[in-house]
């Protein structure tokens, strides 16, 4: 029998940043827990194609699919706590379904009449929704409407939800997420902003049915009663949603109100299941770690003015956190900017402090000597490190001028003189480039990597042949290949199909003879670096093997 799949849009109130894309990824894993089939859709109201374009420091991290997709940070949350993938076609923007229409316009598939933006673009939304729907199978699709109600951007996502719920009577259910300030100077919680939220919601010609409280503080009984009057919902349909320590308890936390079964009532479903051990288990060992584990990650896009944008690198904070949970250890994150140890090279000296240090991806020149003098020290003084993309091309500079005696390597990207090019653009993306075709034309999403035997890679995935994403365009120049292996450098990782160089190590007690032969007194407790980005497959059920090696050594000096 064919599914009937419900559709379940969710929308923001009040102001940005409240949790939307949690909130999506929660209602997923509890109705996962009651035995049905979920997907999740974001939609994003920027005229971009897609995030590849976005600057980080701004948007938020770059997220890459298995297929390629660059795309909002939120899609890593959905798989993060759906335990599973999502692909291109769950991910929309403003300028996807313009493209989408123009093109059909062009093709002459509206037969001639005149293209409009109502209801034209709205039914390509439309279109787009069912078309998960259909491809996956799913019983829900969960769709985020990304930005807070009342904004243009998104009035004609709006739109097309509320054409839904009217062709699809029963199937569409609409969450509101808003918030319930609580000013100081006040001391009370305040409901006007929400009541004011769903006026807003009624002009677009929506309703909501559940309303996700989100404050500081649980909201009390008399204030869901408020919301219940004026916002003309059930008080029951008013769920509490305080800030809690960790973004995993939230599922956990909306079964408290009961809202999985609040849903399913709302679409006459009786649940198949009630499974959430796992989530359960795992929350435990989040609120009783039995020790702290001390990381300093060196990036260049989490400063914003006097603020840290930790989104910049929500995956290699969410990979280091699953890691750090299966130990059952409490992460201690601090950033590290690159640039204050350009000015002040003492500083480096801070570095020892810390259990382990991580280099992410990133581009341009910017913060780049002080990123290789941080390697430099981790690999002089064995602090467990582990490099992400830009941070293994750094990490080949750094062995290239200081242990081959290179003196002025570099990558192309930073320095296209340079005398050793020991990291080059790819044959690929310098055609590409010449003909100024950047967005989405990076090497991007999953690519296979054939891993060397007595490695501390091939210890961690017990595997030879992995998938790993990918976005980049610049690679390891393999002309110095043979120098670099002569010097110590373990080659742990070869695309099969391309001969890329996809990790690096540094030699350890275990390593096969003919690198410890090499290089003796170069061990090192952990020193891996990767082309591709492993923190996109880390899930909190399943931390990554490169994050959970690096974490086990990382303890082992605590």
């Amino acid at each position: 029998m064919k599914k009937t799949a419900r559709y379940v849009f969710v929308c923001g109130g009040v102001m940005s940043g409240i949790g939307k894309g949690i909130a999506i990824a929660s209602i997923g894993t509890i109705i996962q827990s009651r035995g049905f089939e979920v997907t999740a859709i974001k939609i994003d109201p920027y005229i971009n194609v897609d995030a590849g374009t976005m600057n980080p420091t701004e948007h938020g991290e770059v997220f890459v699919t298995d297929n390629g997709t660059e795309c909002d940070q939120d899609i890593g949350n959905y798989e993060r706590f759906l335990n599973r993938n999502i692909y291109d076609d769950n991910y929309i923007t403003t300028g996807r379904v313009y493209e989408a229409v123009i093109k059909k316009e062009r093709n002459l598939e509206y037969n001639g009449r005149c293209v409009e933006v109502v209801p034209d673009i709205p039914n390509e939304v439309i279109r787009r929704i069912k078309k998960v729907g259909r491809k996956t199978g799913a019983d829900f699709v969960l769709i985020e409407i990304g930005g807070t109600v009342g904004e243009y951007q998104n009035a004609l996502f709006l739109e097309a939800a509320r054409m839904m719920r009217l062709s699809y009577l029963g199937r569409v259910l609409f969450i509101l997420v808003s918030y319930l300030p609580v000013p100081k100077s006040v001391g009370e919680m305040k409901t006007k902003p929400t009541q004011n939220a769903v006026r807003t919601l009624n002009s677009a010609g929506i309703q909501p049915d559940i309303i996700i409280a989100r404050s500081e503080y649980p909201v009390d009984e008399k204030r869901k009663e408020k919301i219940s009057t004026f916002c003309n919902i059930k008080k029951e349909d008013v769920v509490s949603a305080p800030d809690i320590k960790s973004i995993y308890e939230v599922p956990l936390s909306f079964e408290k109100e009961r809202l999985s079964q609040k849903i399913l009532n709302k679409f006459q479903l009786r649940p198949k299941k009630k499974d959430l051990t796992r989530w359960e288990k795992m929350v435990r060992a989040i609120k009783a770690p039995q020790r702290k584990v001390k990381i300093g990650i060196a990036g260049k896009y989490f400063r914003s003015g006097k603020f840290t944008l930790m989104d910049s690198y929500i995956s290699v904070i969410e990979a280091v956190k699953h890691a750090s949970y299966y130990f059952e250890a409490e992460p201690e994150i601090t950033w590290l900017d690159t640039e204050d140890y350009e000015k002040r090279p003492k500083l480096l000296s801070e570095l020892r402090k810390f259990d382990g240090i991580i280099v992410p991806g990133g581009f341009g020149q910017r913060g780049t000597e002080g990123k290789i003098q941080v390697i430099k020290t981790c690999r002089t003084q064995k602090i467990p490190y582990l490099g992400l993309c830009f941070g293994m091309q750094l990490a080949v500079v750094e062995f290239t001028r200081h242990v081959c005696g290179l003196k002025g390597a570099n990558s192309t990207e930073i320095n296209p003189k340079t005398k050793y090019p020991v990291i080059d653009l790819m044959e690929e993306q310098k055609k590409l480039l010449s003909k100024k075709e950047y967005g989405g034309t990076m090497r991007l999403g999953a690519y296979s990597c054939k891993i060397a035997p007595k490695t501390i890679s091939l210890r961690a995935y017990k595997n030879r042949l992995i998938s790993e994403r990918h976005r980049h365009r610049y690679e390891l120049n393999n002309t110095y290949k043979e120098k670099l292996e002569q010097k110590g450098l373990v080659i742990a990782g070869i695309n099969p199909e391309t001969n890329l160089v996809e990790i690096i190590e540094l030699p350890t007690s275990n390593s096969p003879r003919k690198f410890r032969d090499r290089k003796r007194g170069m061990y090192h407790p952990f020193f891996v670096a990767t082309q591709f980005h492993p923190e996109f497959k880390s899930r909190p059920l399943t931390p990554h093997p490169l994050f959970r090696g690096f974490i086990k050594a990382c303890l082992k000096r605590v």
